[in-house]
């Protein structure tokens, strides 16, 4: 079947389009997250009519089709789980059409976050997600998982940004939905599916204008769970920043020696705060946020001094990741989420929990709406290691889900955290979830073994897909 599968396409798409050599399918076996297993076969669309006539050609031949953007996903939502076709989307990386009066713009899934808001700035817009990762991951991944990142406090998630999509189904037939239709909202279903629903071949996005002024500050404060106080304290005055952020001394020794943006060394942890809008209030609302911050134990308050400094400030927070390799060789990352007054409970509960197995622990996260980033360092090459690790992050999740909290914010549950699904959902509702995919795909061939778990309660969504 699966040779069938490859001088099917071959034949179709050309090998240009089409590839099969074990050497360009190892390329696909992985992402962020971990390694997978081969492909039988990539496919890298040019367009929609392409995309379409692979996944029919797929599911006619019974193989599994598995979306990919930039492979930058930290659950394993592209790793081809049971082989088969992966769809490979970064050809299509175009923006279609663009709208500036109303502020709308379709583009290709392929198209990197980043680079949409570059292509538009000149217009006095831009797209308002913006993961970490928003230099590489592309529209279809973030659409995928529903990606918020530091300015989802003010602006929200991927899905108040998508105002239709354009996906294919298992027969590659194509379909629109939109927020302007009535009647169910296909488009809210579709953000955050990780692709086992159908293929999403372009997004409608909305567009913001760039504010008139934007300032960030920085307090330093003794420790993290004064910082997290601080940011219950901000909220509850009901000034809303665009983003607050926090990176403990771990993280931002780390971030200092690679960027050197001036942040404090002696501060136990650090809380990023930035506010935009009309230029005559910027003033007052630092003001009253830099009382707050005092108020709740700042050590100091340093406000931006230009545009330079900014981006310097939120280069470093984005790029806390790649820093911690000055520290570890690997680190394994969480993405829980609790209610902001829960903050200072869980931060210290991630601290025990990491002494207790014996691991560093550095904490970066988006403190305004709770989504917490602890990353454990260790060294994948030390089995005991490793263990800890995935012992570590488990107790973390069932820690903040105890919490009132849930296991994701923003990078999906994909492969890595199906079988957690079942703390938070029942076998009921995890059934609901699976008449519903049944609907969109009843052989379940779109990107198989992702976000629902298996063992008992995945025989529930078995169970309902065939009643």
């Amino acid at each position: 079947m699966v040779t069938s599968l490859a001088s099917r396409l071959l034949e179709a798409l050309g090998p240009d389009t089409v590839r099969n050599s074990r050497e360009d399918l190892a390329v696909y076996a992985f992402d962020a997250y971990s390694e997978g297993q081969l492909p039988s076969v990539a496919v890298i669309p040019r367009d929609v009519r392409e995309a379409a006539l692979a996944v029919r050609i797929a599911f006619e031949c019974g193989v599994p089709v598995v979306p990919r953007g930039a492979g930058s996903g930290l659950c394993g939502g592209a790793i081809p789980a049971q082989g088969g076709l992966v769809m490979s989307m970064v050809r299509m990386n175009r923006i279609l059409e663009l709208d500036v009066r109303n502020r709308r713009a379709r583009v290709q899934p392929g198209l990197i976050n980043l680079d949409l808001s570059r292509a538009i700035a000149t217009h006095g817009i831009f797209y308002a997600p913006d993961p970490s990762s928003q230099k590489v991951s592309t529209i279809g991944g973030n659409v995928g998982t529903n990606a918020g990142g530091p300015h989802c406090l003010s602006y929200g998630t991927t899905t108040n940004h998508v105002l239709g999509v354009e996906y294919v189904d298992g027969q590659g037939v194509i379909h629109h939905t939109s927020l302007d239709d009535s009647g169910y909202d296909l488009t809210g279903l579709l953000v955050g599916s990780e692709g086992t629903l159908g293929l999403v071949t372009a997004v409608d996005v909305r567009l913001m204008a760039l504010p008139e002024s934007v300032r960030v500050g920085l307090a330093a404060f003794p420790d993290v769970e004064s910082a997290s106080e601080a940011v219950s304290a901000i909220i509850a005055a009901g000034i809303v920043p665009t983003a607050l952020e926090i990176m403990d001394k771990l993280i931002t020794s780390a971030v200092e020696a690679h960027y050197h943006a001036g942040f404090p060394l002696d501060a136990g942890a650090v809380l990023l705060v930035e506010i935009a809008g009309p230029r005559d209030d910027m003033a007052a609302g630092e003001a009253a946020i830099a009382r707050i911050a005092q108020s709740h134990g700042a050590l100091s308050w340093r406000s931006s001094a230009d545009a330079a400094e900014r981006e310097a400030l939120w280069a470093s927070r984005k790029g806390a990741s790649g820093a911690l390799g000055r520290i570890a060789p690997n680190y394994y990352i969480q993405d829980a989420c609790v209610p902001r007054t829960k903050l200072p409970a869980v931060m210290h509960e991630i601290d025990r929990i990491a002494r207790a197995y014996d691991l560093q622990v550095g904490n970066v996260f988006h403190a305004g709406d709770g989504n917490l980033h602890p990353l454990l360092c260790f060294d994948r090459r030390d089995e005991h290691a490793v263990r800890a690790v995935v012992e570590a992050g488990t107790e973390i999740l069932a820690t903040c889900i105890a919490m009132g909290g849930t296991i994701s914010g923003e990078h999906g549950i994909g492969y890595e955290k199906r079988d957690s699904l079942s703390l938070v959902f029942g076998a009921d509702d995890l059934a609901a979830m699976g008449r519903v995919r049944n609907v969109f795909d009843p052989r379940q061939l779109f990107n198989p073994d992702k976000i629902f778990p298996t063992g008992a309660v995945c025989g529930e969504v078995r169970a309902a897909a065939i009643a």
